[in-house]
């Protein structure tokens, strides 16, 4: 391809590369959280007997995380190239700083309790007690996921917000949305367990509208990609 049409080529796919990526990121999301909170009870000192019963499903969410991350990380990389050089480094370090926070804590947490899972067949579970380590492990993952990461994803989704209206990839009421959800995010998860859900439909909302206008730019004659 030649030197000068590699911005041009840049430009066309990047719209679609980050709808395509957050609706992945979304998809994930919501399958992974939903699998943890039907195998693993909401309650951080639960003494651990969902360990027999849903190691299985629990196992198959944290082989899912990765993935999760992957598509999370492409988003984030996609809507940075948007900003192009209206980007400024206060924002970028908030916008990335927040991003990636969200993902080393839910990373964190997810190893935590695949080494639960790991240390299960020789830890003793009788009754309503559990090992000390269990429940040491068990805390500390339920801490970073619902006050840590979640934080920051509500941190992130006020970024997010604020690239669609310092961009226009996307109609101002939506970053209303965005950062009313994100308000909710930050002063009730600790409170309300399905929190986290908020993160992955305002990702879907922004990347369908994103993939809607990348289509009906292509349908208008605009460039294809």
């Amino acid at each position: 391809m030649p030197q000068d049409e590699t911005p041009m080529y840049s430009q066309l796919r990047t719209p679609r590369a980050a709808a395509v990526a957050g609706i992945v990121f979304s998809i994930l999301l919501v399958i992974i959280f939903w699998v943890f909170r039907s195998a693993v009870p909401a309650d951080p000192l639960d003494p651990g007997t969902w360990l027999a019963d849903g190691s299985q499903s629990v196992a198959l969410a944290l082989n899912l995380i990765p993935f999760a991350g992957i598509a999370f990380l492409w988003f984030i990389g996609v809507l940075r190239d948007r900003l192009g050089p209206k980007e400024d480094r206060f924002f970028a370090t908030v916008f990335l700083g927040s991003g990636l926070l969200f993902l080393a804590t839910l990373f964190l947490a997810a190893t935590i309790v695949g080494a639960l899972l790991l240390i299960a067949p020789s830890t003793e579970l009788t009754g309503t007690s559990a090992a000390p380590t269990f429940r040491f492990g068990r805390a500390v993952a339920y801490i970073l996921f619902n006050v840590y990461a979640i934080k920051m994803a509500g941190v992130f989704m006020i970024s997010t917000s604020t690239v669609v209206i310092y961009t226009g990839i996307a109609p101002r009421w939506m970053a209303g949305i965005g950062y009313a959800l994100a308000a909710l995010v930050l002063l009730g998860s600790f409170y309300l367990n399905w929190s986290i859900m908020v993160l992955p439909a305002w990702v879907l909302l922004i990347s369908v509208h994103i993939l809607i206008e990348n289509f009906r730019g292509r349908d208008r004659g605009g460039p294809q990609s």
